[in-house]
């Protein structure tokens, strides 16, 4: 056999391994990994995840992801913890300890402070009968019937294990929570998804001295200078109470000019677009891009509940906030 193919045929094993682990775990979602829920639900603190070597690396996600989904939680070392870190740990907070053998010295070293302190602990182990086990009050079983590296020595089987026992614990959370889109946007402020989740309108229009409108009464040109001064490619259009009645475009203007109109003499109410789309400035920007792409529209003007404008903005400034 070609190397190339015992390099497909490993990978693939290590897939078939670990998938198998993975399957494997649901017969571990019991009446423990329930009470472990409920323990982590009742928490009025926060959850402290600690673990040693590939165990702590494992730990750290599941810290980060139960932060980001509503259950405030981070990761302490266990041995900075046995110099001065554990000073992090209060009385309202639940400890979820991680390691495969159930034996990490480190970990161990730790638990006559916390279970003096009253602190709850959850441990995560692959071995029940295990010192770590015994000495929790939630034990959450992560045993594999194998490791994936052959040698069956480096944490592979055991460390995805133990990473989706953790996601299951975060989702379950999430759901009894009733944790929502708009909670999560609020822990993730940054980036495409931040942007997607927690950016409006409001935050994004031109208002004020920036928003382009004019009076139906005046003319096509005087309206044109309005567009020209404000750079957005339109103009809303109001009565004489401030209420937008209509909308005119750089693609109205091409048809005026193909009908041969005056613009000096022809008022902007009479050849502008009636009923427009328009939104309110609560509306997710993310939605409003969706709403200008299925009606074929570079622009969208912000109103009140009165119908008065209140902004305008452009694709230009969904590119320039990165919601593009």
């Amino acid at each position: 056999m070609s190397l190339d193919s015992q390099l497909r045929q490993w990978g693939q094993e290590v897939i078939e391994i670990e998938t198998r682990a993975v399957r494997d775990l649901s017969r571990f979602i019991d009446d423990d990994f329930v009470s472990a829920c409920q323990t982590l639900l009742a928490c009025t603190g926060k959850v402290v995840v600690m673990g040693m070597g590939k165990s702590g690396h494992i730990g750290n996600k599941i810290a980060a992801t139960l932060a980001s989904t509503g259950t405030p939680a981070f990761f302490m070392h266990p041995g900075e913890a046995s110099h001065g870190d554990l000073g992090m740990l209060s009385k309202q907070d639940v400890v979820i300890a991680i390691s495969n053998s159930g034996e990490a010295s480190e970990i161990m070293t730790l638990m006559p402070v916390i279970r003096r302190w009253g602190v709850p602990v959850i441990a995560m182990t692959g071995k029940p009968e295990s010192s770590l086990a015994q000495v929790a009050q939630h034990h959450l079983c992560i045993a594999v019937q194998e490791e994936a590296c052959p040698l069956g020595l480096a944490p592979t089987s055991s460390t995805t294990a133990t990473l989706v026992l953790g996601d299951a614990l975060a989702v379950a959370l999430l759901q009894a929570r009733g944790f929502t889109a708009d909670d999560f946007a609020l822990s993730h402020p940054g980036g495409a998804l931040g942007r997607k989740l927690l950016l409006r309108v409001s935050d994004l229009m031109h208002s004020g001295e920036r928003l382009p409108q004019v009076a139906e009464a005046v003319t096509v040109s005087d309206a044109l200078l309005e567009i020209s001064a404000k750079g957005l490619g339109m103009t809303a259009v109001i009565d004489a109470q401030g209420v937008m009645t209509g909308l005119f475009t750089d693609g109205d203007l091409r048809r005026v000019l193909d009908a041969r109109i005056d613009i000096h003499d022809t008022s902007i109410g009479t050849v502008m677009t009636r009923n427009p789309v328009t939104v309110s400035g609560q509306l997710l920007a993310a939605e409003a891009l969706k709403l200008m792409e299925e009606r074929k529209i570079n622009g969208l003007v912000i109103v009140d509940d009165q119908g008065r404008p209140q902004g305008a903005l452009n694709m230009m400034d969904m590119l320039k906030a990165g919601v593009i």
